[in-house]
């Protein structure tokens, strides 16, 4: 995390604008679905940035930003009625805001800086700004956390003007304040049951809020889903910008490097920020992309997706059988191979077999 200087944007702006020229070449010719502002909080970065960074897509690939779903990620205690009409103004057709819970002891023991209350008034700050399209985070299976606290969050969140929802549970990464205290908050957890149960609560509450699942994690009114993470989920391509951002091209996974003094540094002797790159066989591109593909709820139809993919090797229909018998796959009434609601909650399992 870096802080909020002016110094440090320009130097940002300056990069990226570099880093547009050198792969501008890559994204002509193509059609540009989504664009998403993440990655941290670039609703940081001001209105003017960002109005320059759509403005290079807008001109330098022929672009319509009307055409476009434009997401920007902000957090609760940043969002003003002031600024967020500037963003409004530019292009931003879609905000993701991280809630992540409604109770004020979970979000302190997550380190977030809003309350409950701050929460609530930034979604309804950005849809009187004239964004219509919002989308909220919540984390459930938290430390402490119980299902009459999980009832609570999500009943408040669903009465939002809300057109998206995404779930996420705690994950502990190396290098955090979470993983120093892994040991103590790993006691704390909600058992195995009670997560499951976190899970199913969340489906029903928020489809009677019509909130309808269509991923795993992820739930739409209006079939207002996510353009953006969508192309994850379908393996369309897509480019990151920045320090840190992930791409996948040309079936080629990249990393841009972290730090952004050494990514500015990289792209101003006019060398590549990508430092990490991976690309996989025909047959583990293959199945790694039919297990994505799985994480949405209406499923894959097989045929389709070996014209389009190739042939799976011979072993691939064992592996399905084996995961239809364990109840964890099903075909669906319009022939598609997806996931039963016990196969839902140990998508995991079926991601190790397949991948």
């Amino acid at each position: 995390m870096l802080p909020d200087k002016e110094p440090l944007k320009n130097q940002l702006l300056e990069s990226l604008r570099l880093e547009w020229e050198q792969r501008l070449p890559l994204l002509r010719g193509n059609k540009v679905v989504s664009v998403y502002f993440g990655g941290g909080t670039p609703y940081l970065f001001g209105a003017k940035a960002i109005e320059t960074i759509i403005n290079w897509i807008v001109m330098d690939l022929h672009a319509n930003r009307e055409d476009m779903e434009i997401t920007l990620e902000a957090n609760p205690e940043n969002i003003e009625s002031i600024s967020m009409r500037a963003y409004k103004e530019i292009g931003i057709n879609r905000v993701s805001i991280g809630i992540q819970s409604l109770d004020k002891d979970l979000l302190r023991k997550l380190g977030r800086l809003h309350s409950a209350e701050k929460a609530i008034a930034s979604v309804n700050i950005a849809y009187n700004a004239g964004i219509t399209n919002i989308s909220v985070d919540l984390m459930y299976d938290l430390p402490g956390q119980t299902l009459d606290h999980w009832a609570t969050t999500l009943n408040e969140a669903s009465k939002l003007p809300i057109t998206h929802l995404s779930l996420y549970n705690l994950t502990i990464e190396p290098h955090t304040l979470f993983f120093k205290q892994q040991e103590t908050l790993l006691k704390q957890l909600p058992k195995e049951e009670v997560s499951a149960a976190m899970y199913e609560q969340a489906v029903q509450t928020l489809a009677a809020a019509n909130l309808y699942q269509y991923e795993i994690s992820a739930f739409a009114k209006d079939k207002k889903i996510s353009l953006h993470n969508s192309g994850y989920w379908t393996g369309r391509s897509f480019l990151g910008f920045g320090p840190s951002a992930f791409g996948y091209w040309q079936k080629k996974r990249m990393r841009n490097v972290a730090n952004l003094s050494k990514y500015a540094k990289q792209l101003t002797m006019g060398l590549s920020p990508v430092d990490y790159e991976e690309e996989l066989s025909e047959e583990a591109s293959r199945r790694e992309l039919f297990v994505i593909n799985l994480r949405l709820v209406e499923g894959v139809c097989l045929e389709e997706f070996e014209k389009q993919n190739g042939p799976f090797d011979g072993k691939f229909a064992k592996e399905i059988e084996t995961l239809f018998q364990q109840g964890l796959l099903t075909k669906s009434s319009k022939g598609k191979i997806c996931m039963t609601e016990k196969g839902i909650l140990f998508y995991d399992t079926i991601a190790a077999e397949l991948i």
